[in-house]
């Protein structure tokens, strides 16, 4: 390797000529425009699939997505579009900034420190997008 990178960085740049070969337009790509095509669910639309539709005594969607947002902090915060989307739709489904960020900040515990902050500055980019909107 004597242009210095890594097999990981090889292996992405020779993937992005293949798609650059296959179809020119995907060198314009921004996967950060694709969560824009998926819009936050209504709250009546997660509570009868994630919530109350799965077990009538069951938990409801917010408490559901609160503890995805646990699970995947635990994975280290790997998907960027994952926990945003989880963020967002936790908060349609009702949860506090409050505690979308106690229920992250619990996760340190298990998951350790790297994984929460990671999981927090995701998280952070869409309650200031909501703090944006509303001010």
């Amino acid at each position: 390797m004597t242009d210095g990178k890594t097999p990981f960085e090889l292996m992405m740049a020779q993937a992005q000529e293949m798609v650059k070969a296959i179809n020119p337009a995907m060198s314009s790509f921004d996967p950060k425009g694709f969560e824009k095509m998926w819009p936050t669910m209504p709250k009546e639309a997660m509570e009868m699939w994630f919530g109350k539709g799965i077990s009538k005594d069951g938990l409801d969607a917010k408490t559901r997505l609160l503890l995805t947002l646990a699970g995947l902090t635990m994975q280290g915060a790997q998907s960027d579009t994952a926990m945003r989307q989880t963020v967002r739709h936790a908060l349609a489904a009702g949860a506090t900034k409050d505690e979308i960020a106690e229920t992250i900040a619990q996760m340190s515990m298990f998951a350790g420190i790297p994984s929460m902050t990671r999981a927090m500055e995701l998280a952070r980019q869409v309650l200031d997008e909501t703090e944006d909107d509303q001010g």
